[in-house]
């Protein structure tokens, strides 16, 4: 909104000083200073207004009787509506809204934090144990790709000049000039599975104070540095990547969630004021994820969000290594003390904040391997 009055403002009056604000730099630098203002703002209210309406974090039975997060129950949860009004504004404020990955990217975060949004209100206002069941929000998930990839593949001029040339394409890392084309067929099924994926991903890691917004905003900010890249002619053809006219503009995007999540973290941080729910985690996981798919940068996301990930396998192998044992022994035995692995490693002894620390540390490691995979080819 501000970029495109400051537009109509240079486009008649031209007065100086006014060109700033064309300059994704400086827009960037706007959103991401704006997206904390209004979590310092905002986020001491909300967390009032969650206590006065008691949406409270609710006894987790397995942790507990695992001697785990004793002291946690009653905290305010659904704090996601801090992280996304601190994202959301500064985005619609200095973000150029006529752009397609604008767009979608808004549609998608507010899509999947309204689905979180109901699966928290299920479960702490209407203390339904486990929320919205699992197929409706898989089914949630599905169409939100689903919508995603539709208006890729059928409205790929809406994106900007040659972006229909690549609509279905992805790229590889470690490799030069190889993109492979998935086909009409093929596209839909790998963006609803990336976006559904990531999405679950994070819903998984926010376990422990800090952990799940601390790493995405690693992975923002390496991703906002790849969305700067992709939309600029110049460094993409020096880096020899895929040119996207326009796709720059997630900068911003990327910059104002980089902020709002240093914002969270200042009231999530140990111990917790406040945790951000499903409200945030689906939406924030989703976000990443169709960052990648806008820039076309699917398979780097594995490597970038190898903290999510491993959050993940940890609970798919645990499940499935006890049904496999209780149906071959007749007993179900455990690959880990509990899952996801961060509880894992809270059982083993390591303190909580030593554990957040070091995902922190693993996350920057990886967003550096990212980093290198383009010149590393």
């Amino acid at each position: 909104m501000i970029y495109l009055l400051t537009q109509w403002i240079n486009s008649i009056y031209n007065p100086p000083g006014f060109d700033v604000f064309k300059f994704l730099t400086f827009r960037s630098a706007a959103a991401a200073i704006s997206a904390m203002f209004i979590s310092f703002i905002i986020g001491p209210r909300i967390i009032q207004l969650l206590r006065n309406l008691q949406m409270q974090e609710q006894d987790k039975s397995e942790l507990q009787a695992h001697g785990l997060h004793m002291t946690k129950a009653g905290t305010p949860t659904m704090g996601g509506l801090i992280v996304l009004t601190a994202l959301l504004i500064p985005t619609i404020l200095w973000a150029d809204l006529t752009n397609m990955f604008v767009v979608m990217i808004l549609f998608v975060t507010a899509a999947l934090g309204a689905l979180g949004f109901m699966d928290d209100y299920l479960k702490v206002i209407k203390k339904r144990k486990g929320g919205l069941p699992g197929r409706y929000k898989m089914l949630g998930q599905f169409l939100v790709g689903a919508i995603l990839a539709t208006v890729i593949m059928f409205y790929p001029e809406s994106f900007g000049e040659g972006f229909e040339l690549v609509k279905t394409a992805t790229t590889m890392p470690f490799t030069k000039n190889f993109n492979p084309d998935l086909g009409v067929i093929f596209y839909p099924i790998f963006v609803i599975f990336v976006l559904t994926a990531t999405s679950n991903a994070v819903n998984l890691t926010d376990g422990l104070d800090g952990l799940a917004i601390g790493t995405v905003s690693i992975a923002a900010l390496t991703l906002a540095a790849l969305a700067y890249i992709t939309g600029n002619a110049n460094f993409s053809e020096y880096l020899n990547i895929m040119y996207l006219e326009g796709s720059g503009e997630l900068t911003i995007f990327t910059a104002a969630l980089v902020g709002a999540g240093l914002g969270f973290l200042w009231y999530n941080s140990h111990p917790a004021q406040v945790f951000m729910g499903d409200t945030g985690s689906l939406a924030l996981g989703g976000a990443l994820g169709c960052l990648a798919i806008l820039i076309k940068k699917e398979f780097l996301i594995p490597i970038l969000g190898g903290v999510f990930f491993a959050e993940a396998l940890s609970v798919m192998a645990q499940v499935s290594y006890f049904k496999y044992t209780k149906k071959k022994y007749g007993e179900g035995k455990r690959l880990f003390k509990i899952a996801p692995i961060h509880h894992h490693f809270e059982k083993s002894g390591i303190h909580e904040t030593k554990i957040v620390m070091r995902f922190y540390i693993v996350a920057i490691i990886l967003a550096i391997l990212v980093l290198t995979t383009f010149k590393v080819r």
